[in-house]
């Protein structure tokens, strides 16, 4: 492929991801008021979300490995067609059963966009812009979830159900662009194994060189959503903050995030490497999370909140970058397990977050803060005993 075609591919590829990471945000807002048509409420809420993350758990290793053996390009589409099918299931159910049955299949079909996406820019990049690359992704990503719940709250003036239609609507868009213009790249030099099950799967990640920094996913995923997952409701409830307030709180972490990964996250690769990177944003979020039990006054939980959201910006596209780097030629399996490790992380995290805001509302950033430092002690402790390198220079 030609520099000119990469770059193609790679817009496409940030195109996908924030349709589906949009996708996502785009129902936040509007799901209160929908469930309330059933008569449910906030458990169905928590379960639904669980639902969404457990078929990114099941089948995103099994992605990453097809999109080794057959080639990234079907993949995609195939899962943004799910995906788009799913959110308008959504839309048109009548029945809670069928709600659960479409947040599963959106959740299968984001296990079939990301981690081939992922594998897809490590294809495409060398090893000295893959760090680049995982951040424009990660900004992608971003930029989707940020600006996905002002875009579904402003929908919903329309009719609670009009978000749901036009995120399956893009989807298909998206779809479409992605079998036109996104070539289809297959790994020649991929060790195709027997496939194995997950289960297996799993057993083969604790052997890879970079299976302490799947952990790192699992840890930070759980520790970040046990903090997201309860924002809202402990600024409304210790605060008494309105939706806009909360709103500005979340979008301007998540806009700062965004232009961060875009035009500093690689300089700092560069300057320091990911494993730096990694380390020290596993400690200012961790002392952020913790700040939020003490500080009051809108501005300085502006501020805090800002940082931490430019904490968990840099950890993500580091992370990511680290496992593709030293994956090999098993790049759909690295990024596979690592979408199913950032699941596992995101289906605990919500679920005891909100057990615990019901028992203390600062448990969950206590617990969520101890989580963080202990992945710091983790990635240290291991990385200064196995590849003591990448604390002395960057992983160029």
């Amino acid at each position: 492929m030609t520099q000119q075609s990469n770059k193609l591919a790679l817009y496409l590829l940030m195109f996908n991801m924030f349709i589906t990471m949009g996708g996502i945000g785009i129902i936040v807002p509007v799901m209160p008021a929908y469930l309330q048509l059933f008569g449910v409420g906030g458990q169905v809420l928590g379960f639904l979300i669980a639902g969404f993350a457990l078929a990114q758990f099941l089948l995103s290793p099994i992605a990453g490995d097809l999109s080794d053996r057959h080639g990234r390009k079907m993949f995609i589409i195939a899962g943004l067609i799910v995906y788009g099918c799913a959110q308008i299931l959504f839309g048109l159910a009548t029945e809670v059963w069928v709600l659960f049955l479409s947040r599963f299949l959106s959740g299968a079909g984001a296990a079939f966009i990301m981690p081939p996406i992922m594998a897809f820019v490590a294809d495409i990049t060398t090893h000295e812009e893959r760090g680049k690359g995982m951040g424009m992704i990660g900004a992608a990503m971003s930029l989707g979830f940020m600006i996905g719940p002002g875009i579904g709250g402003f929908l919903s003036n329309v009719n609670l159900t009009f978000p749901f239609f036009l995120a399956g609507v893009v989807a298909f868009i998206a779809a479409t662009l992605s079998a036109l213009y996104l070539p289809n790249i297959k790994n020649s030099q991929a060790v195709l194994a027997p496939r194995e099950n997950l289960s297996k799967q799993l057993v083969k990640s604790v052997k890879t060189s970079y299976f302490v920094f799947l952990i790192v996913v699992f840890t930070f995923s759980f520790g970040i959503s046990n903090f997201q997952a309860t924002l809202t409701l402990y600024l409304d409830n210790k605060f008494g903050y309105t939706p806009g307030e909360i709103a500005i709180i979340l979008t301007v972490g998540g806009f700062a995030g965004v232009v961060l990964q875009m035009y500093v996250v690689n300089k700092l690769f560069k300057r320091f490497g990911e494993v730096k990177v990694i380390l020290v944003n596993l400690l200012l979020a961790a002392v952020t999370m913790l700040l939020f039990i003490y500080i009051s006054g809108f501005f300085i939980i502006l501020v805090v909140a800002t940082l931490f959201s430019i904490a968990t910006t840099f950890i993500r596209p580091a992370v990511n970058t680290l496992i593709s780097k030293l994956a090999g030629n098993e790049q759909g399996f690295a990024a596979g397990m690592n979408n199913a490790y950032m699941s596992l992380g995101n289906m605990f995290g919500p679920a005891l977050a909100g057990v615990l805001f019901d028992w203390n509302r600062n448990s969950p950033y206590i617990l969520g803060a101890v989580v963080l430092i202990g992945c710091f002690m983790l990635a240290y402790m291991w990385t200064a005993k196995k590849a003591p390198h990448l604390l002395k220079a960057s992983t160029d």
